[in-house]
């Protein structure tokens, strides 16, 4: 095989570097900022680093390295040599070197480092002489300890018994304590369980050391705490992971030397002050481990230890300047990792430090403030997934919790209150004023009262999607959906989890967005958004072109959505206005008559409900564009099904359980989502699409002459396959306008558009568009549609899907572009062909995602509606959609 013609290794080091900030998809985020800090002329240990690609090579190749790597490696470690002084492997003068991961995107903690790498039995000794022999033997166990877990694969623990039991045997309370005789019979001991375990002696040879490092690290981008970390935060498992070898600094030399974090702003408040802690005489991975109480860096810390400023002046006072160089230089909060040599600081890494919600806006809209980057900067500084947790009440991350269960984190916020098992028993808790947790096998409309009276819902079962997940971010309610190990009982009144069982009024709590169901009450830390996040969301509409609504039925949910800065309600889903105890009734007549007059009675019962609903919806949104989706119910979820059901309505309707049970059985469906529903339901029944016509049109006409100004109300027609499906229903409800223009004297102003969720509706989007003046994309069917899954029952596989690569992510999450997205794409574009001014949307719970949303906008769709939680979210990530396109056509 000829030899790579392009190179794998990238020095840095004396105040030059092969690479730089731009390279973080070849040599990582460590790799580059070190290649960026060295340039800069900051205090860097030299190195060099060894790109991406090689890892992809390497565990595709059975642990091989690519040809040409072995030479490109030595010649940079002979110029790491030549910078530092020392060389690889000798007795005398050793150098060391650490090994350590970097991808592109931080992955904190999930992938392997080596330190000290090229101590064995001669080099030890020749480190003794410069630094001591304590020091020396100690530095030599730590590396056997490192390098025989990650490279040998003996376990971590068994060296931390040896270490325990000496510090025993002498009894002593700290490492520190330890004298040279000690660690040396440590590093004895630990050779010992090398040799036990792989029945060879440690490896010796400093090269061979480096070369197993180097290996093993690549190798850990597959471990499994790694593969979960790119799980959850979308990173491609294809980057793969640079490894950077540098030469070690060590901040074990005594009480003039230091290891510490330090970040150039408070990650958890945003404020504009030096964040961090240190320890003296210790490396970087007594910091991460706590083995020891760190000490603050700027102030006295809870123990009354000396700060870095006072014990350091000298090193305090580089750090400092060090910190600011590094923010001016990256405009952005840093996390940088440093040690102190015998009073020498040098700078061991640098990237963009974790943040909280709050913090993030914080610094983002400050830093505009401060002229250190723009508002185009500040909206993509901010994640907007992370908004959700500014606008709920989250758990006191001080707070101890006792997790006995975890499922999908499928809506934000905590919130803690008495276990409920039922929903008529969560709103008989909720009336008598507790604070309620319903936690369900699983949700069904008929949970909606329930649902409505608690502060937060647990179900066993369901996905993202669900009906528990969908219904709960509509209401603003946290929940935690899909969590598989709730065992609930509810005839017995118990729910049982993580060896912990509890009964109905026992006290839980639910943190939805991190889907854990806790035992016992947990402080919760109220939402503050603030002045910041209102700049912010006014940056963002200024930015952006795709409008936002939300998915409202309720007064409470279009109150939120304006004050959220939804502009209009996308869907209002009528069939959520018929459960509470009043209309369910009248609704189930409805839909269990037999005649055309039993259906009619019912439904005039209903009439006056519906019409003061969309009067409250109208007037709320203020001339805001509604658009009301027609009853769109699968039949099982409106039939009686317990006795106590069945025999109310046969009072209610002067006819036998028994008929009433026989009428009930014919209705059932053997898969009723695709069954007799929506426009389905308008053209077999259409007295009750005749009644929801009326009351939109009396209430539009009621709250435009009430406010002066019309209302144009749009109607939608559900589950459309056909343009004969919408022809017929269109010509039903313009017969209802008029009949509403001759009693009123006036005709009400309105439009008509459908709901496309059917493969078939993309493919005849021309058909549907000679009658309709909208599409509404109503992507969580259409993607049931699409892909054949429902969406209620996908969480027992999808996550397995996600794992092996079938999905990127749950389609019913983020969008499936390349099947479900192309299917919206081809409507749209057939839909515009034959309407040129055919409005577009979609409505489904893809509307609140970041992926999606910016899908939508490449698509030059007009809105996205999500539930009024998440319009904030939507109004950011529409932003940086826009400012994505303007960056690319540029």
């Amino acid at each position: 095989m000829n030899r790579h013609t392009n190179r794998y290794v990238y020095s840095f080091g004396g105040g030059a570097a092969d690479g730089g900030a731009d390279m973080r998809d070849a040599l990582g985020g460590k790799g580059a900022n070190l290649a960026e800090m060295s340039r800069l002329g900051l205090p860097v240990p030299p190195g060099f680093t060894i790109a991406a690609e090689v890892c992809g090579y390497y565990n595709e190749n059975d642990g091989a390295f690519p040809p040409g790597l072995e030479e490109e490696v030595a010649e940079a470690l002979r110029a790491v040599e030549t910078h530092v002084g020392a060389k690889f492997g000798d007795a005398d003068n050793p150098l060391l070197l650490s090994v350590r991961s970097g991808a592109r995107e931080s992955m904190p903690g999930m992938m392997d480092t080596v330190l000290d790498l090229g101590l064995n039995d001669a080099t030890v000794e020749g480190l003794a002489r410069g630094g001591g022999e304590r020091f020396a033997q100690d530095s030599y166990r730590r590396f056997i300890q490192m390098y025989g877990d990650v490279a040998l694969g003996v376990d971590h623990g068994a060296f931390e018994d040896i270490l325990q039991q000496r510090k025993d045997a002498r009894g002593l309370r700290l490492d520190t304590e330890m004298e040279a005789a000690d660690w040396r019979a440590v590093v004895a001991s630990c050779k010992a369980k090398v040799r036990e375990a792989l029945g060879e002696e440690f490896p010796q040879d400093p090269r061979r050391q480096l070369w197993g490092a180097i290996g093993a690290v690549f190798a850990s981008w597959r471990n499994p705490r790694a593969e979960t970390w790119r799980r959850l935060n979308d990173i491609p498992a294809d980057w793969g992971t640079a490894v950077t070898v540098q030469s070690m600094v060590f901040g074990n030399m005594g009480d003039d030397s230091a290891s510490g974090v330090a970040f150039t702003r408070n990650p958890s408040t945003g404020a504009r002050e030096i964040f961090g802690e240190f320890l003296v005489n210790a490396q970087g991975e007594d910091v991460v481990a706590g083995i020891r109480t760190p000490r603050a860096l700027a102030g006295p810390d809870a123990a009354g230890g000396t700060s870095m400023k006072a014990l350091m002046p000298g090193a305090w006072s580089a750090l400092v300047d060090t910190l600011n160089r590094l923010e001016t230089h990256y405009r952005d909060m840093q996390d940088v990792e440093f040690t102190v040599q015998r009073g020498r600081l040098y700078v061991l890494q640098t990237r963009s430090g974790k943040r909280t919600a709050a913090a993030a806006l914080k610094i983002a809209v400050d830093m505009v403030d401060e002229r250190l980057i723009d508002r185009a900067a500040a909206l993509r500084r901010v994640d907007p997934r992370s908004l959700e947790g500014l606008l709920h009440p989250t758990l006191d991350p001080s707070a101890p919790r006792r997790v006995i269960a975890r499922g999908l984190a499928a809506s934000p916020g905590a919130a803690c209150g008495r276990l409920a098992l039922t929903a008529d028993d969560a709103e008989a808790r909720a009336r008598a004023g507790e604070d309620v947790i319903l936690a369900r096998v699983e949700t069904s409309p008929e949970d909606i009262h329930g649902m409505h009276a608690a502060r937060g819902i647990a179900t066993a079962r369901g996905g993202m999607t669900s009906h528990a997940a969908v219904v709960a971010r509509g209401m603003g309610r946290p929940c935690v959906s899909g969590a598989a190990e709730l065992r609930i009982d509810a005839e017995a009144g118990t729910v049982s989890a993580g060896g912990v069982t509890l009964a109905a009024g026992d006290v839980v709590t639910v943190d939805g967005g991190a889907g854990e169901i806790i035992a016992g009450a947990v402080p919760t830390v109220a939402p503050e958004p603030g002045a910041d996040f209102g700049r912010l969301m006014e940056w963002a509409d200024d930015a952006r072109t795709l409008r936002v609504r939300a998915n409202a039925e309720t007064a409470a949910e279009a109150r939120v959505a304006r004050e959220f800065g939804a502009e209009g309600i996308g869907l209002c889903r009528t069939e959520h206005m018929f459960f509470d105890d009043e209309r369910i009734p009248a609704i189930r007549r409805a839909i269990m008559a037999e005649t055309g007059d039993e259906r009619r009675a019912a439904l005039a019962e209903i009439l006056p409900m519906q019409r003061r609903d969309f009067m409250e919806l109208f007037d709320i949104m203020a001339g805001l564009p509604v658009t009301v989706r027609l009853l769109d119910p699968p039949l099982h979820e409106f039939l009686p099904h317990r006795r106590d059901e069945l025999a109310d309505m046969a009072r209610a309707t002067g006819k036998s359980v028994a008929e009433v049970e026989r009428r009930a059985a014919r209705l059932r469906e053997a898969n009723p989502m695709l069954g007799h529903r929506g426009c389905r339901l308008g053209l077999t029944w259409p007295e009750i699409y005749e009644m929801q016509a009326r009351a939109v049109f009396e209430a539009a006409l009621a709250v435009g002459d009430a406010r002066g100004t019309p209302v144009v109300p749009e109607i939608m027609i559900p589950l459309a396959a056909t343009g004969r499906e919408l022809e017929l229903l269109r010509e039903r409800i313009d017969a209802v306008a008029g009949s509403v223009a001759s009693e009123a004297g006036r005709a009400p102003d309105y439009i008509v558009g459908t709901m496309i969720e059917l493969p078939r509706a993309c493919l005849r989007a021309g058909d549907l568009a000679r009658t309709a003046r909208f599409f509404s994309f109503g992507t969580n069917d259409l993607t049931q549609t699409a892909l054949g899954i429902s969406r209620d029952d996908s969480g027992r596989f999808l996550d397995r899907y996600v794992e092996l690569g079938v999905f990127e992510r749950d389609p019913f999450v983020a969008l499936d572009e390349d099947g479900v997205g192309e299917l919206v794409a081809l409507a749209a574009e057939r839909g515009r062909r034959m309407r040129a001014d055919l409005k577009l949307g979609i409505c489904g719970e893809h509307g609140g995602d970041p992926a999606s949303v910016a899908f939508c906008h490449r698509l030059g769709l007009d809105y996205v509606s999500c539930s009024p939680w998440r319009v904030p979210v939507a109004r950011l990530a529409a932003a940086r959609a826009a400012l994505d396109a303007k960056a690319r056509a540029r």
